[in-house]
């Protein structure tokens, strides 16, 4: 028994900018590249997906467009080309150090919080996208709590296990980039304190900020290279997946506490290409998976 999969098409194309003003592709132009790849990988097995298909928590799982196998073999045997590794921080480099739940109460109140989950289909809040329609005078101390708790999270900030062996291995290949919502003084006092540094790197200063894809494609156009051939990881489905697969990447989803254990919980474009249990996993992953071109040799 198969079931069918659909690529939406909606919203109809339109032209978009980011902050700097570079043009960014539209949903619909965002989907070629994830097509393409999944026609080349395995075309044979591009409409449908067995119920077989296993989400296995520490392995590399089987979902969308690339349908690679849980065994460790690519759809239809293929290697990609991977050019490009582009890493959330907090809760991924980072160990999770702030309180969120303790932080959307200080922003918006008990009442307000449940008001605000309440409206929200997911009954999940994205606290810097709600604060957007507030008034000027109100965002203001929204973003000064905000900024409290970012920064009590310097204080305690720690390096995930396996970042530093992941980092000095894409270190010899020269591809990796990084994007987060948090703030610019926390990249700068990452890269100061653990000795990575990662080029580009984009803070929330960037607009629009993730789930938004312009970020990655940023960096993609940064770089040079296409989103087909750049991985996104991350610790959140609704962030860091979403912004990887509308821009048409590959996506890993790092999830350590097994809170993502079931794909019937993650909507089309949270389900990532990989999940892994820890960032020690990602090298296996992408020697299996991919062959890892430095971008001097790409042109």
């Amino acid at each position: 028994m198969t079931r069918w999969l659909w690529a939406p098409i909606w919203p109809p194309p339109q032209d978009f900018r980011g902050a700097n003003g570079d043009d960014v592709p539209s949903p619909c132009a965002m989907l070629l590249p994830h097509l393409r790849r999944a026609l080349a990988t395995s075309p044979s097995r591009f409409l449908s997906l067995s119920h077989s298909s296993r989400y296995h928590r520490r392995a590399v799982m089987s979902v969308a467009a690339v349908n690679f196998s849980g065994d460790g073999r690519g759809g239809g045997g293929g290697r990609a080309t991977l050019r490009g590794v582009v890493f959330d921080m907090d809760g991924t480099l980072t160990v999770p150090v702030i309180d969120f739940a303790a932080m959307y109460r200080a922003v918006l109140g008990d009442e307000g919080l449940a008001a605000a989950r309440a409206a929200s289909p997911s009954g999940n809040v994205d606290i810097l996208h709600h604060i957007e329609t507030w008034d000027p005078l109100e965002q203001q101390k929204a973003y000064e709590i905000i900024a409290q708790f970012e920064r009590q999270g310097l204080d305690r900030l720690q390096i995930m296990p396996g970042a530093t062996e992941l980092c000095e291995y894409l270190d010899s290949k020269k591809i990796r980039g990084l994007i987060t919502r948090n703030i610019k003084a926390a990249v700068d006092l990452f890269h100061q304190r653990f000795g990575m540094k990662f080029i580009p790197a984009l803070s929330r200063e960037f607009l629009p900020y993730k789930p938004d894809p312009a970020p990655l494609l940023h960096i993609c156009s940064t770089w040079g290279i296409r989103p087909s051939e750049v991985m996104m990881i991350g610790d959140s489905a609704r962030d860091d997946v979403v912004c990887g697969n509308r821009a048409g990447a590959f996506t890993c989803l790092l999830d350590e506490t097994g809170r993502y254990c079931s794909p019937e919980s993650l909507s089309d474009d949270q389900k990532p290409d990989f999940k892994v249990s820890s960032l020690i996993e990602v090298h296996s992953l992408l020697e299996t998976h991919f062959d890892l071109v430095p971008q001097s040799l790409t042109g």
